[in-house]
Order: structure tokens, then sequence, then C-alpha cells
């Protein structure tokens, strides 16, 4: 007579089996849908540097190029009140510190009075001209509302505080994050402390590297 036998074990293993590929395959999704989760999170932080704008001929330039400095970005106008005042401070600034640890950024903009008329390059050759600014005056944009550019939105956003007229100016640490912002109408004096102290610390993380 023959030995009983059974399929239990066999069947046992089957399901076992079953149950750690199961196990595996939701492991394996959990941890894809982490990793892309965390790529969509992390390609949400910006910094300032991170975008990209137009020239004043409107080519594309990443502003990745002024990562490692301090940086003044200003909202500029051709015919305002404050023009002749804030392009002169701007550029004696601009001399005093840049160009290797600061620069000045301009981006002429219309919103204000409707007195940024002119074209990108009218503009640029307006700003050297009259005032011989030797930093970069980039495309006319937009700052407020749906079309705002996104680069200026950053800074908008980071410090809560939206311009209100031409001349704002915000102080751009050298990893892309908003120190400060000025008025128009507040002196280049009280910014010059500020630029400084940034300098001073680009000056000294140098010196560690080396």
């Amino acid at each position: 007579m023959e030995p009983l036998t059974t399929s239990y074990p066999l069947k046992y293993s089957v399901h076992k089996a079953r149950i750690f590929v199961v196990f595996l395959s939701m492991v394996l999704c959990t941890t894809i849908l982490c990793l892309l989760q965390f790529r969509f999170f992390k390609s949400k932080i910006k910094d300032f540097y991170s975008f990209e704008v137009k020239d004043s001929r409107g080519r594309i330039i990443s502003l990745e190029k002024y990562r490692g400095k301090a940086t003044l970005v200003v909202n500029v106008a051709s015919y305002c009140q404050y023009t002749d005042k804030n392009y002169i401070a701007l550029q004696e600034l601009h001399r005093e510190f840049g160009p290797s640890h600061f620069t000045v950024l301009a981006f002429p903009c219309n919103q204000f009075g409707e007195s940024e008329p002119s074209s990108s390059q009218e503009i640029e050759s307006f700003a050297k001209g009259n005032y011989g600014v030797t930093f970069p005056v980039f495309h006319k944009i937009k700052i407020l509302g749906s079309e705002a550019d996104p680069a200026f939105k950053f800074l908008i956003d980071s410090s809560k505080k939206e311009p209100r007229w031409n001349f704002w100016k915000y102080l751009v640490s050298p990893e892309g994050k908003v120190v400060k912002f000025w008025r128009p109408e507040e002196p280049i004096e009280s910014i010059k402390p500020e630029v400084t102290s940034l300098i001073r610390q680009i000056i000294m993380k140098k010196r560690e590297d080396l």
C-alpha cells in the first residue's frame, strides 16, 4: 500500500511566496512614491539664483552666474522723480563694492506711473549713456499681477513686501535668500552697512575654504 501524500506544505509555501511578492511590491511602490515626492518637493524649493531671466536683448540668462555674491535687485524706471538720485547712487554702490563680491541687478518695469515706456535696449542705452552704469540692466518685466516675472515674484513672496513704486531694492545673500529691502526714498547710506556685512562673510568663507 502506497503512503498517503498531502499537498498542504506545497500550498502553504506557494501562499507564503505570494504574500512575500505582494509585500515586496508594496515596499517597492512606496519607495518609488517617496522618491517622486522628494524630487517634486526638492524641485519646488527655489532661491533667487535658481531662476532664469532675459537680458536687454531678450536672451535667456541664468541668475546662477551671480551665486556667491551679495546682490542688490532693483526695479528701475527712466522717467521717475527718483531716477537721477537712484541711478547715481546705485552706480556708486556698484563701483565701490563690485564686481567680485557684489553686483546691482536692474529690472526695468513700466507698472508704476508708466515711467518706463521705452524698449529694453533703449532703457539700457539710457542708463549707460546718462549715468555710466556698469551693472546689468535686464529685459523690461512686470513685477505685479499674474504676469509677474518669477524671479521678482520670489523676492516679493520671500520678503512679504510688494513694491509700491520704482526703485525698491532687495538685498539677496550669496545663497539666494532675501536679506532685507529698502524703499526708493531711503538713502544709499542705509544700504552700505548691510552690503559690507555680507561681503565680509563672503571673504571669510573663502578664507576658510582655502
